[in-house]
């Protein structure tokens, strides 16, 4: 933390920084643990490079996930173009399995929270990539138009932008799209706020075994997408899937519909990671093209 990111916190708080711990953060944002004079302590992240919105983003996220009255979220203490700070919630054991049940039955009371409209009043990041929420007219209304224009298309011309867009992804990706209204037709639901990037790394279990939901990149979608990022990288229990169904069923056939939802992310990770991750997006894609 520089001298003058040091000085303009100690005004905000009114009292001075004692030390500073850098800890694990993920890629975008260099986080550390503040430790003020009298004890209190506090998460900050400042950006690496250019803010291009990222901290009034996510603060907006967890100001809708804490609308919701459903999920624990940290309060936002302060944030400015270069930094975020967040209260400190001290991490526990996170493999419980009351823990993950009440993670799961919290994310179903969430996904219970309902909107009128697909997407969010603003556009926002999903890693550091721009996730577009102002959908068109039609999508708006229907989620099928929306994840295609929304969620699948804005990756695919990143993707082309990119350099990994290859004709047979474009291919795929024409018929794919052909097929979508058929694949979803069936799933109906009104829009559900939705976390946006729920993987381990996005959730805390507290030193009382309390879950809280980290790093949002909120939106109203299907809760299908929400539940499908879960099992992508591993990291939630039968526990936590259980307790979910227990709250809010799933419609039947959703195992079948996973990997479609799980292939904007895998897109996503393509733009941001490179050809690693190719042969899983081409793997969906054939799955479904027809």
């Amino acid at each position: 933390m520089n001298a003058d990111l040091k000085s303009r916190l100690e005004k905000i708080l009114s009292e001075q920084i004692e030390s500073t711990t850098s800890v694990s953060g993920g890629c975008i944002a260099d986080s550390r643990k503040l430790q003020l004079a009298s004890g209190k302590v506090f998460f900050l992240k400042q950006t690496r490079g250019s803010s291009s919105g990222v901290f009034d983003a996510e603060a907006q996220g967890l100001a809708e996930l804490r609308k919701s009255g459903t999920v624990n979220v940290p309060e936002v203490a302060a944030k400015g173009p270069d930094f975020l700070l967040l209260e400190w919630i001290e991490a526990g054991q996170s493999g419980r399995s009351s823990s993950m049940e009440m993670l799961g039955r919290q994310f179903a009371e969430l996904h219970q929270y309902r909107g009128k409209k697909f997407g969010f009043s603003e556009d926002n990041l999903l890693g550091d990539s721009l996730q577009s929420n102002t959908p068109s007219m039609e999508g708006s209304e229907n989620w099928p138009v929306f994840y295609v224009e929304n969620r699948l298309g804005i990756q695919t011309r990143l993707a082309e932008k990119n350099g990994y867009a290859t004709p047979e992804l474009l291919n795929l990706m024409d018929r794919l799209i052909e097929n979508i209204p058929d694949l979803l037709y069936g799933t109906e639901e009104d829009p559900s706020l939705l976390h946006g990037d729920l993987w381990s790394g996005n959730y805390l279990i507290d030193v009382e075994g309390i879950p809280w939901l980290i790093d949002p990149a909120v939106y109203y979608g299907h809760r299908e997408a929400d539940l499908a990022m879960t099992s992508l990288f591993g990291g939630f229990s039968n526990a936590f899937y259980s307790a979910y169904n227990s709250v809010f069923p799933l419609v039947p056939g959703y195992a079948d519909r996973e990997p479609l939802y799980q292939l904007y992310h895998l897109l996503n990770h393509l733009n941001l990671f490179g050809k690693g991750y190719y042969g899983q997006v081409i793997s969906i894609l054939k799955r479904y093209a027809g």
